[in-house]
């Protein structure tokens, strides 16, 4: 749930901060992921900045793209939707749930 919570608050802090007006999030669980989707209002779709060790800001999208099972970013008529699934673990061992052994 923790690298679940850290995506979520990177795709709204950047909607808070770069979009000029109202931003939307939805959150689903199915089957062992949970499905994030954020709209705002920038249609500037985000680009990962290059990999900077000593960079102290701009981490966000860098993160979801580690973690993240998906990850689709689409402009919308007003503004852009980005998409992530980030699969959960039932353990602290990271086995995913629903996973076959």
């Amino acid at each position: 749930m923790g690298t679940v919570q850290l995506a979520v608050s990177e795709l709204v802090t950047n909607a808070c901060k770069y979009a000029p007006g109202p931003c939307l999030l939805d959150l689903e669980v199915s089957e062992g992921t949970v499905k994030i989707s954020g709209w705002d209002t920038d249609p500037t779709l985000p680009a990962a900045c290059p990999a900077d060790p000593g960079r102290a800001r701009q981490h966000g999208l860098e993160i979801i793209m580690a973690v993240r099972q998906s990850f689709e970013v689409r402009r919308e008529p007003v503004g852009k939707r980005v998409r992530s699934a980030i699969v959960l673990a039932d353990d602290p061992g990271g086995d995913p749930v629903g996973r076959l052994l």
